[in-house]
């Protein structure tokens, strides 16, 4: 039951990534063509304004079509007619010319001569497609700052989620005994007590920096299960077993205190600190990861679905964590400037606005293709330590 809601989490966190691209994309005026909870294939839709709301059979996140992404090209003609014109001949001369005027960049002149084909074929599903991207909404027509609105949209909605969900669990209350973990490179918190703060339970028992807790009421503990443990005994006295320069010692009971409950106020302070610290570590993993460190700490979407539902099994105010960093990571993945990535649509938004006219779309297949490669790379990697975790 817990992988399942984690799974729902995760296609929410998708979900609301592609509203973030619909709405800010009608507010500019791209009328978006689909918007759908799931991918199609269908299993209901329905339309309204122009719009095809539905429901899809893949139950992953969720898709928005906005018209005309590119530029149409003369190979779209063949894409998208060349089997009607396979069927009916006397459309060879309309298609040639068609292609001959996106060639030339003369698109009034096409809408004309793509009106004079859909006459002929009026249900064409390839005539709607180029209409889209000849049209006075599409996506590549639009000013510079239109498209990087839309195209930033989705990476900023899971952000602003994350720090939503930190925010609303920094207002909850908390104990604590007074120390602060020492954490791994990857951001993961080790058992190891980096400071004791002064006053504190922990001071009062003796505890030092420097020493790594063992267990917690004579079991093993991580990192993290200290944390939750030392939360769930919602103030209980508790026992600690540390090592010590060779040595066990038990120390305790010690006594955690109540932190209270923030206001609206410092806890989106504090969140917003937590998420700029989190956003540092995982910036300063890829330069690492392109010379070789860290590989092992990639996951693909099996590990990320792991995580989050052992997250749940601990507590619900663990999932929320959890999803809280997947959508910050999802985010900043999202920036990367590397196509089909939203950072690579932003990044060749930016270029054409310099150039004043827009790219060809053989450029954007071409750097499109280094980025699915590196994007199926990391996959690769991520696919490969979860299954080496699974299979112990």
């Amino acid at each position: 039951m817990s992988l399942a809601v984690s799974i729902l989490g995760l296609a929410f966190l998708i979900l609301i990534h592609e509203a973030g691209h619909f709405f800010v994309a009608r507010a500019v005026g791209m009328s978006p063509r689909k918007f759908y909870l799931g991918f199609p294939p269908a299993i209901a839709k329905v339309s309204r304004k122009g719009i095809e709301y539905g429901i899809g059979a893949i139950p992953l996140g969720g898709y928005v079509k906005i018209p005309g992404m590119h530029r149409p090209a003369p190979s779209d003609v063949d894409v998208h007619l060349g089997r009607e014109v396979e069927r009916k001949p006397e459309l060879a001369g309309p298609a040639e010319r068609l292609k001959r005027q996106l060639a030339e960049g003369d698109m009034e002149t096409a809408r004309g001569e793509l009106a004079a084909m859909e006459s002929r074929l009026p249900s064409s599903r390839g005539i709607a497609e180029l209409r889209d991207g000849l049209g006075a909404d599409a996506y590549w027509r639009q000013r510079t700052w239109k498209k990087v609105a839309v195209i930033f949209a989705g990476p900023a909605t899971n952000l602003v989620l994350s720090i939503v969900l930190f925010t609303v669990l920094l207002m909850g209350d908390s104990f604590r005994v007074g120390v602060a973990l020492a954490a791994n490179d990857d951001g993961t918190v080790t058992t190891r007590i980096d400071e004791v703060l002064e006053g504190s339970p922990a001071a009062a028992a003796g505890i030092r920096a420097g020493d790594r807790v063992v267990a917690l009421n004579g079991r093993r503990v991580t990192g993290a299960g200290l944390l939750d443990g030392i939360r769930d005994a919602e103030g209980a006295p508790v026992t600690l077993t540390i090592a010590r320069d060779g040595e066990r010692i038990t120390v305790g009971p010690v006594t955690p205190e109540r932190i209270g409950g923030r206001n609206v106020l410092e806890a989106t302070g504090r969140s917003l600190e937590v998420t700029w610290d989190v956003t540092k570590r995982i910036v300063a993993f890829f330069p690492g990861l392109v010379q070789g460190k860290g590989a092992d700490q990639v996951s693909s979407p099996i590990g990320i679905a792991e995580a989050s539902s052992n997250a749940l099994d601990e507590g619900f105010s663990e999932f929320l964590a959890v999803l809280g960093l997947i959508s910050l990571s999802l985010a900043l993945l999202n920036l990367l400037p590397l196509l089909p990535l939203d950072g690579g649509h932003i990044a060749f938004s930016i270029v054409e606005g310099l150039r004043g006219r827009s790219l060809g779309r053989e450029v954007y297949e071409r750097v499109s293709m280094v980025g699915i490669v590196i994007v199926l790379f990391l996959f690769a990697i991520g696919l490969s330590n979860d299954i080496g975790r699974i299979s112990g």
